[in-house]
């Protein structure tokens, strides 16, 4: 390989780019574009959940009780029913999302040490919705009766026999915006970098220069690792800016090290952009390599990564599947390096997957070109 032909072809490459001044932008804009519209419309928080309350009691006990939900970030009392009917029918309409009932006798029931049963309704139309809902409704209930307890008993709180100390790390406010962004780069790298590069060669075959490419001592492996050169540096610039936003306008953490994210970054995208040489040869057809490129990267990032569904939760036969999604060790490799803050010895193996698909990929791109006009 010579470093003179290379370069050539990195240089004639980069006129490309500075003569398409579209395919500049889509390497800058849609990138941002994407980052801004997913942080902001896509997460799994749910607060101010519309409630209907039905209290059947009407006393200070039954009002205090109810305070638990309203004085939380969770719940938002929209209605005061007068029947149980109206509750049911503000969650049938959609005005409401949960319905609490309190039940007659509630204050005097508690006085003599009975059990109540407070009913809550939850739509479950939407199901991660009533999931979350009814984790939070159980919290608060369970910390009411537990206080409840202790003040019969006569023990002062710092008193009680068991006291839980709860500790989440690296997202103590459990802001699903932290793991969000770092998820939506490594998504949205993938398809980009893919959709740049898978260009590059079927352009050259309807330009109809692939001749005078063919017809140059320059070799297979010059040609492609020249191609690929310009978009290095477009996608390290895109992975900047992301990780600039993200902290700077998202609030998201960064713990880590910036070197540690600008090598593992390079291996992922010359694995992510080696796929999209692949595709481009193999298509001969900008408008197919394009489509191509889209559909393989964009809908296994999505799913696959483990950036929205747990793998975990996937069946046995997709989850085999993700080993093979580079997506997946470059959203695990974000993750550790945002929040956790974790080093090279931590993202080993997800590094050396990545590097493993980036050599996998180029041989396979090396192999598929031929220096011919068929």
């Amino acid at each position: 390989m010579r470093l003179g032909r290379l370069l050539a072809v990195a240089r004639k490459e980069v006129l490309h780019i500075r003569r398409d001044p579209r395919s500049l932008g889509m390497a800058f804009a849609i990138p941002m574009l994407l980052l801004f519209l997913y942080g902001y419309a896509l997460t799994l928080d749910v607060n101010n959940l519309r409630t209907i309350v039905y209290d059947q009691d009407r006393t200070a006990t039954s009002r205090d009780f109810l305070a638990r939900f309203t004085e939380s970030r969770y719940f938002t009392v929209v209605a005061e029913a007068r029947s149980y009917a109206a509750v049911g029918q503000a969650l049938d309409g959609g005005g409401a999302q949960v319905g609490l009932v309190v039940p007659r006798h509630f204050a005097r029931d508690l006085e003599r040490g009975r059990r109540v049963a407070v009913q809550a309704l939850l739509d479950g139309s939407d199901a991660n919705t009533a999931t979350l809902a009814l984790a939070y409704l159980e919290g608060i209930t369970s910390r009411y009766s537990t206080r409840l307890a202790v003040e019969r008993a006569g023990m002062a709180r710092r008193d009680a026999p068991v006291e839980a100390r709860l500790r989440v790390w690296y997202n103590p406010e459990l802001q699903s915006r932290n793991y969000i962004v770092p998820g939506l780069i490594a998504v949205i790298m993938m398809v980009i970098a893919a959709l740049l590069t898978s260009l590059t060669v079927a352009r050259e075959w309807e330009q109809g220069t692939m001749e005078q490419l063919v017809a140059t001592p320059i070799r297979v492996p010059e040609l492609v690792l020249g191609k690929l050169l310009p978009y290095f540096g477009i996608g390290l610039v895109d992975i900047a800016l992301a990780a600039l936003v993200g902290t700077l306008v998202f609030g998201v953490p960064f713990r880590g090290s910036p070197a540690l994210l600008l090598g593992l970054s390079l291996i992922f995208l010359l694995g992510a952009m080696t796929l999209g040489i692949l595709i481009s040869i193999k298509a001969r057809s900008q408008v197919l390599a394009s489509q191509v490129a889209l559909t393989v990267t964009f809908l296994p990032a999505f799913l696959l990564s483990g950036f929205v569904f747990d793998i975990g939760n996937l069946p046995g036969w997709l989850q085999a599947i993700t080993y093979v999604v580079p997506a997946r060790y470059f959203v695990t490799i974000l993750k550790g390096i945002f929040l956790k803050g974790v080093g090279l010895r931590t993202l080993a193996p997800e590094a050396g997957f990545l590097a493993l698909f980036a050599l996998l990929v180029t041989l396979a791109a090396n192999r598929s070109f031929r220096k011919s006009l068929e």
